[in-house]
């Protein structure tokens, strides 16, 4: 039997090549009390650090993803770790994997590499999956960097977070000012990368991981990845959507009409996020961010390898619906479905 324990995020990870991925608030600790409260509420064995967790109190679900708070979780009878945190090589993590365990998440040393938003996109163009231009701009080259890329400009940190930390430039001036001022605060490290920007409707695409799932009380089994239906993106800022944190997607998001659903550019960007999917080995649901051009042709332009998990499990969090939940409502899954499946993806490192 599945004894389940969900790890967050207990502090920044590791530079990578001068670029530093922020940090959440709180290290997911809240969408980790959203899966572990859910879990529990429908019969589902997990462990909490401590016996009667306050259903408001979100470190009362979860444990620390640092080599103590793992220990813990293990030794209050959890065979199954659900890694709601970042991951990184050399995380933690990875000394427990020679146990009999099992996982829910990513293998770490692949989203070392994929964190990095632009080596992904090379890697995905290099696959023909389609890609807006992009650049690389360093702080060494601040002063004497060139552009192909016709204004306006998206601005993007290299390990970002969703929209944490992007916008839209309009002009040279504009993207000098927001540069000098990325590079001062030294928040993303000291590079960032320039994308094209699309003017056609964003979208947003999760795919899950190849293995078996119940969908209408049916096993079906896929062996490869699969999309969930795609999420339409409204009222944007300053041509950017708003980061999550600070605007639930429940008021910018919906699923698209069935017609859309159906359609043959659609349909197509799926067979792209599915490609991607199985480019980057993945094990747990991806969400990939995609937007048209003023022809209507979907690119791909940002692929997170960590996608919230909220949802409404508890009374004060019923707005809490994550983009992956808003489309899995579409498939007939409601959070705790959603979950359950998830968790049947678990695996084990000697099998990959």
């Amino acid at each position: 039997m599945k004894i389940t324990a969900i790890l967050y995020q207990a502090k920044l990870p590791p530079i990578k090549n001068g670029v530093q991925k922020p940090m959440k608030p709180g290290g997911y600790s809240d969408s980790g009390a959203d899966i572990a409260c859910e879990l529990k509420k429908n019969g589902i064995a997990i462990v909490t650090p401590v016996n009667n967790p306050d259903i408001k109190n979100d470190l009362d679900w979860v444990f620390p993803d640092t080599k103590k708070g793992i220990q813990n979780a293990l030794d209050k009878g959890a065979n199954t770790l659900w890694l709601n945190t970042v991951l990184y090589k050399n995380h933690k993590i990875e000394s427990f994997f020679e146990r009999n365990i099992q996982f829910v998440g990513q293998i770490p040393s692949q989203v070392d590499i994929y964190d990095d938003k632009y080596f992904t996109n090379e890697l995905l163009r290099k696959n023909k999956i389609p890609i807006p231009k992009t650049k690389l701009i360093s702080i060494e080259n601040l002063t004497n960097y060139s552009l192909d890329i016709d204004f306006p400009i998206v601005v993007k940190p290299l390990r970002g977070r969703g929209s944490q930390g992007v916008s839209l430039e309009k002009n040279r001036k504009e993207l000098d000012d927001q540069l000098n001022e990325i590079f001062l605060n030294a928040a993303y490290g000291n590079m960032v990368y320039v994308e094209q920007f699309l003017s056609g409707q964003e979208i947003t695409v999760t795919v899950m991981p190849s293995g078996n799932y119940l969908i209408d009380n049916q096993e079906i089994t896929y062996k490869k990845p699969w999309s969930l239906p795609a999420v339409k993106r409204f009222n944007h800022k300053d041509g950017i959507a708003p980061y999550s944190g600070i605007v639930a997607v429940m008021k910018n998001s919906s699923v698209l009409g069935n017609e859309e659903l159906n359609s043959k550019k659609i349909i197509e960007v799926y067979a792209q996020c599915e490609k991607a999917g199985e480019l980057l080995n993945i094990k747990a649901p991806i969400r990939i961010d995609c937007r048209a051009d003023e022809n209507g042709n979907y690119f791909l332009f940002d692929l997170n390898m960590k996608p919230n998990m909220t949802g409404p499990s508890r009374s004060h969090r019923q707005n809490q619906d994550s983009l992956t939940l808003l489309a899995s409502r579409k498939i007939g899954w409601n959070y705790i479905y959603l979950l359950k499946n998830i968790l049947k993806q678990a695996w084990k490192p000697s099998c990959q």
